[in-house]
Order: structure tokens, then sequence, then C-alpha cells
């Protein structure tokens, strides 16, 4: 197999591409990321027990984990507008469709829907056609520049959620919220301009052989199994956080700001972790993230909950939260290539999906046994340690399909 890299496009396309990617990050994460403040009031309206929210929000995570290898192949063979045309329609529709549904099955349904809307819509596969029409020196900070538009949009999201739920109640603020995912059409335009096919014209059979010779590769099975944990961390937080300190007694506004302080200092940290990728090993940075993670959320279990605390938390969670993204990207990028990255990158995030699925259902589930989240978050610590522990083999160079595709 041949690379087929399209030429580098002009500067100010470039430059219009980047920040339409950071829009398009920026309105299709935010509200996804944050629905969890929805579990509360609607639980409680509609008289259901946390399983069904929970197992709605992990159906769509793991179909978004399903559609996003998907995707991406899409987008390595036919470009990547056509499949975010795709995810903003699909995932709209399922956000709306859940502000009128009182049915428990149908919710539990609608996250199929809005699943494969946000996995053809989502912040990967914009970060990833991005990493493609940048030079490798930037690549590490252009990922990390996506991932922090899309923390900028779940900053902004949980509060406004929030303060849409007081005024308008749940049904309506979901309808307003499927609406909004219509605004990324006009931005494809300049995307569709600059991201061109890294794999046009190949066939089927060239995409399994390259899924075989990743899979062969420890280190993109490292990556692999390693981004699961991710998936556990971020879907149990940001699903359970909110009804968590609510269980504790703190007032609403404390769990929808605490969403908000991880997206915020989010950006900080996918930042810090791009530039950090460009000039430290990655693995190493990947692996101390994992690490921190799980000393951070063993102190937060271990100390009085209070809101002070649990700002506290959220913020220095927030520094970790999708600061792996950036550098977990990077690694498939170095270790596996261009040609079929989107792929690749997809099926990396399918095992990311499928720790989301567990999170947030396994939190529902054990809590509506228990009435209690202390086993998940116990376990989300063994996770980071397990995980820090995972990356440590990689190697930092052109694994086999990296090196048969540049020839």
């Amino acid at each position: 197999m041949k690379t087929d890299a399209p030429s580098d496009p002009p500067n100010a396309q470039l430059n219009s591409a980047i920040f339409a990617g950071c829009m398009v990050a920026f309105l299709g994460f935010g509200f996804a990321a944050t629905f969890g403040v929805f579990l509360a009031p609607i639980s409680a309206d509609l008289g259901w027990g946390r399983e069904v929210f929970s197992f709605s929000v992990a159906v769509q995570l793991l179909t978004w984990g399903f559609v996003q290898p998907i995707a991406g192949a899409v987008a390595d063979r036919y470009g990547t507008a056509r499949v975010l045309v795709f995810g903003a329609l699909a995932a709209g529709a399922g956000f709306a469709l859940r502000g009128v549904t009182t049915d428990p099955t149908l919710f539990i349904l609608t996250g199929v829907l809005a699943g494969a809307g946000t996995g053809a819509a989502s912040f990967p596969i914009v970060v990833g056609a991005l990493g493609k029409i940048v030079s490798p020196e930037r690549r590490s900070f252009i990922l990390g520049l996506g991932t922090a538009a899309a923390s900028l949009g779940m900053f902004m999201a949980a509060p406004t959620a929030t303060a849409m739920i007081a005024r308008t109640g749940w049904s309506t603020s979901l309808m307003i919220i499927g609406a909004s995912f219509l605004l990324i059409l006009p931005f494809l335009l300049a995307i569709a301009r600059v991201s061109k096919p890294t794999a046009a014209g190949s066939s089927a059979q060239d995409f399994g052989d390259a899924l075989g010779i990743a899979f062969r590769d420890r280190s993109y099975l490292c990556l692999f199994f390693g981004f699961f944990v991710c998936g556990f961390h971020v879907a149990f937080i940001q699903t359970h956080l909110p009804a968590y300190v609510s269980d504790l007694g703190l007032a609403s506004w404390v769990g929808a700001w605490s969403l908000a302080l991880i997206g915020l200092f989010n950006i900080a940290g996918t930042f810090s972790s791009g530039w950090a990728g460009q000039v430290l090993s990655k693995k190493w940075v990947l692996s101390g993230i994992y690490l921190a993670r799980a000393c951070v959320i063993a102190v937060f279990v271990l100390t009085p909950i209070s809101a002070g605390s649990v700002l506290v938390f959220s913020a220095v969670m927030g520094l970790l939260w999708l600061s792996t993204v950036p550098l977990t990207m990077g690694l498939v990028a170095l270790t596996q290539g261009l040609r079929f990255l989107s792929t690749l990158t997809g099926l990396v995030f399918l095992s990311h999906q499928t720790g989301s699925f567990m999170g947030a259902w396994l939190g529902g589930r054990l809590y509506d046994l228990n009435q209690d989240y202390t086993p998940m978050w116990w376990a989300a610590v063994v996770l980071g340690l397990l995980a820090a522990l995972i990356h440590l083999p990689i190697r930092e160079a052109p694994g086999p399909l990296a090196q048969k595709t540049a020839e």
C-alpha cells in the first residue's frame, strides 16, 4: 500500500478549517457531555429509577463507540464533511426525541439515535481530520486545540442546560438542545475544502489488512485497552456526579458547576498535554495522567464532601479529563501512520465508549441496588492504576503498519 497524502492546503484555508473544526467540536460535545444534569429531574418527574436514564446514556455511548470506527473509515475513504452532516442531523433528532418521550423503553432506545449522531459528529472525527492536514511537528498541539474547544463546549453547556431546565423544564430544554446541533452544518464548508480522503481507492481488503497489522502491534493494543479506562472515568463522573452531590444534600448548582469546571479546566489540561506531547515522551505523560486520576479520585472519596471539595475535585479532574485524547491520538498517528488514521482512532474510541457504557450504566445499576456510589469510585481508582501500567510498553516509533503505508 502506498500513502495517498493530500497536498498541504493554503494557510488561509487551513486556518479557516481549524477554526471550523474547533466550532464543530464545541457545538457537538458540550451538551452530549453534560447530559447528566438531566438525570435527577427526568428520573424524579417520570418516576424512574436511575438505571433507566443511565442505561439510555450507556446505550448512547456504546452506539457512539460502534459508529466511531465506521464513521472513521468513511472519512478516510470519502472525506470528513459528509460524515459530520449525518452526525449533526442524527444527534439533533436523538436529543429532541428525548424531550417528548415518556416511555422508559423508548427513552432508552433514543440512545441509539443520539449515539449514532454523536459518534459521527464527535470531536475525534474532527480533530482526526485536523491532524491529517498539519505537519507532524504541529499535530499534537492541533489535536489539543480541537479537544480544548470541545472542553469549552462542556464548560458552557452544563450551567446553560441547568438554567434552561429551571426556566423551561427538561422537555423543552432537550428540544432546544436537539436544534442546537444544526448550528454545526455551516462550519462544514470550510472543513470540506481541506479535508481530503487519505485512503481513497483502498479496498475492503486493504482496510482488513491494516486492521490485522495494527492489532498485532503491541503499541496499538496498549492504546486500545488503556483508553477503556478513560471512558469509564469520564462517563461515570459526567453522568453521576451531579446526582451524587445532590444525594449528599448539596445544591443543584454545585453539580452543574462541577461539570462546568471540569470543562473549563480541561481546556488548560488539553492544551498542556498537547504541548507536552511535542516535547516529552507521550507514553510517560499519558501514564502519569492515569496515575494522577487514581490519586485524585481516592483523595476525593476519603475527604469529607462539601461544595468546596466538589469544586476543587472537579477543577483538578478537569486538568486530567480529556488530556488523554491528544496524546492517545498522537501515538496512534505516530505508531500506525496517517493512511487509516480515522479508522484506527475510531476503533480506539470504541474501546473508550465500551468503558463509557460500563461507567454510565453500572453506576446507575449499583446505585439502584445499594443506594451508594462508593464501589464505583474505588473501581475507578483501581482502573486508573492499571491504565498507568498498560501504557508503559508502548514503543514511540513507527510500527509495522506505518512503515508499510510509507513505502
